[in-house]
């Protein structure tokens, strides 16, 4: 077969060059150029025409969809952030930083895939057949029927697969596969892009099922240009820290399900092993009460979280108080402060604010700022928040506390754990009393204060 014809085009303007160029011949920016495959233009006048009669119009509304069927992995947790498993012909792109565990998570579901039945290979292009296979046995994995092939040529990769047709193949990682139609390395943005192309098409062609292991830089995204994440239909992300045994996987692109999902894994001596409770993990024990700790309860997908959040306030030594957040956003903070101080009378522009999310999880969504703000204010005081309680809520800049969605989930959850007191909005306020739990609805940040200072 002849080789494809490469050419360089700006990723800018779309010129294109026979030869790679510091500045882009069209537009004139500078290292622009990457690598592509040249596009043969057919010579025919009619294919256009051609090309239309080939096409198929349909009416949406005669469409009947049918509901995808799921492959589950026997991973609970992953199930959860799949959205029930594995579909047939769909591509997942999991990416974390190394040595985080996603090799080990994927040869355990594909472990388990060979021991019900489903035909699975696994393709290494890290690592040698026996460094995985010592793997396995360290991870005490049934592996007899898994197979694995050590290979990083992508036509060969291609030309396996079409001939045995696995369930599931799984790319570790999409970084060192090349394609012999491009010149350039393995791991650039030409081969990353072609190579994730044509594992998507072959993925919808067969119904392979192709999960692809993918790098990711030093800002914590994924390497490789960004059209990585457009083509495939699910996007996972590794978190966590590598020093510490528990792990979070997140789902940010989910065609098949609902995204925001969370698994939470613990990791031991054999591989990732699900979290029943992941609430646990996020609330520390305390010996006795202690300023500057307020419990929040979180939304994570369909699933309720309970997290402390820890505030230090003190006295700044620096003419600039430092503000200062880990898992939260640090820009909310400045304006949690200053609607604190406009609508509550609590200053603290002559302190240093530190706030952290105990476990290492990262909280994005807006109803922790109730929580925050207790948190907060406790800490200021030098007065603990009264035992077993829970908070949620958003804070407005017009000092309004505005309510969380799934607010009857989250106060189920926090009283199935034990709590009985809750801070809530009042648009959040159960119509039916929950057993065992004082609900207190605010629908302002000064009533927030003020119920916080009669309860202590």
């Amino acid at each position: 077969m002849a080789k494809a014809k490469s050419v360089y085009s700006c990723t800018e303007c779309g010129a294109t060059s026979p030869k790679w160029q510091g500045q882009c011949p069209g537009c004139g920016q500078w290292n622009t150029l990457v690598e592509t495959i040249a596009e043969t233009t057919p010579s025919s006048s009619n294919r256009y025409s051609a090309l239309a009669a080939s096409g198929k119009l349909q009416r949406l509304g005669e469409i009947n969809p049918t509901e995808e069927p799921r492959q589950p992995t026997g991973i609970e947790e992953f199930d959860r952030v799949l959205g029930g498993g594995l579909v047939q012909g769909g591509v997942v792109l999991i990416g974390g930083d190394p040595g985080i565990g996603k090799s080990t998570l994927l040869l355990q579901a594909l472990s388990r895939l060979a021991e019900a039945g489903q035909p699975v290979l696994y393709v290494s292009g890290e690592e040698s057949g026996e460094q995985v296979a010592l793997r396995a046995r360290r991870l005490q994995l049934q592996a007899d029927h898994l197979q694995l092939l050590a290979e990083i040529n992508l036509e060969k990769i291609v030309a396996i697969l079409s001939a045995e047709k696995p369930a599931v193949a799984v790319i570790d990682s999409i970084q060192t596969i090349y394609s012999e139609a491009l010149q350039s390395a393995p791991g650039s943005v030409a081969q990353v892009r072609e190579c994730s192309a044509q594992l998507t098409r072959l993925a919808k062609q067969s119904g392979i099922c192709i999960i692809l292991v993918g790098h990711v830089t030093k800002d914590g995204t994924l390497a490789g240009p960004r059209v990585l994440e457009h083509i495939v239909d699910t996007v996972l992300y590794f978190e966590g820290d590598t020093h510490s045994s528990f792990r979070l996987i997140r789902a940010f692109k989910n065609r098949f399900g609902a995204v925001n999902e969370l698994g939470v894994f613990a990791m031991t001596d054999k591989g990732l092993r699900g979290v029943s409770n992941p609430s646990a993990l996020f609330l520390s024990q305390h010996a006795h009460e202690v300023p500057g700790s307020c419990v929040l309860v979180t939304q994570e997908g369909t699933r309720p979280l309970l997290v402390e959040v820890q505030a230090l306030v003190d006295t700044a030594h620096t003419p600039s108080a430092r503000r200062l957040t880990v898992g939260l956003e640090a820009q909310r903070l400045a304006m949690l402060l200053a609607v604190l101080h406009r609508h509550a009378g609590v200053a603290c522009f002559d302190q240093d604010v530190f706030v952290n999310a105990v476990g290492g999880v990262r909280i994005q969504e807006p109803a922790a700022d109730l929580a925050v703000m207790l948190a907060i204010v406790s800490s200021l005081r030098n007065k603990p928040l009264p035992p077993k309680l829970v908070a949620f809520g958003e804070v407005g800049l017009a000092g309004e506390i505005r309510p969380a969605p799934r607010g009857q989930e989250r106060l189920k959850e926090a009283a199935k754990l034990g709590f009985t007191h809750a801070l809530v909005p009042k648009a959040n306020a159960p119509k039916q009393a929950i057993k065992g739990m004082e609900v207190i609805a605010v629908d302002r940040v000064e009533q927030a204060v003020e119920h916080l200072r009669q309860m202590g």
